[in-house]
């Protein structure tokens, strides 16, 4: 359990590093795609543990009512969260790609140098 956790903390630190280190703006956009996987991971071990049974009740005679089940909401919530994520990663590329239309060159140094 504490193994998936180190995952999507791993995840989230290689995503931070990767924006706060890079000039480049695609690596930034990659950088940040990354930190929103790791938050999709997060909320999907959440939703469900092991040994958690799907949360449709069919009337199933050997269901127990200390059965635990997995949590839909989480897994609705993920769901959105992919769907923002696209719109989200959609939205910066289009920045960068006035960005570069501006300026032909996606390195915020250069950038940040161009401006002033």
């Amino acid at each position: 359990m504490a193994f998936d956790y180190g995952i999507v903390t791993a995840l989230f630190c290689l995503g931070l590093y990767c924006v706060m280190t890079n000039p480049n703006l695609i690596k930034i956009v990659i950088g940040i795609n990354i930190i929103e996987s790791a938050l999709v991971l997060f909320l999907v071990r959440l939703a469900a543990s092991p040994g958690d049974r799907a949360p449709i009740h069919r009337g199933d005679p050997g269901m127990q009512p200390a059965d635990t089940f997995a949590d839909p909401i989480l897994h609705a919530l993920t769901l959105t969260q992919i769907v923002i994520n696209a719109a989200v990663t959609a939205i910066m590329l289009g920045f960068v790609i006035r960005l570069y239309q501006s300026y032909r060159t996606v390195d915020l140094n250069e950038i940040r140098r161009m401006k002033h």
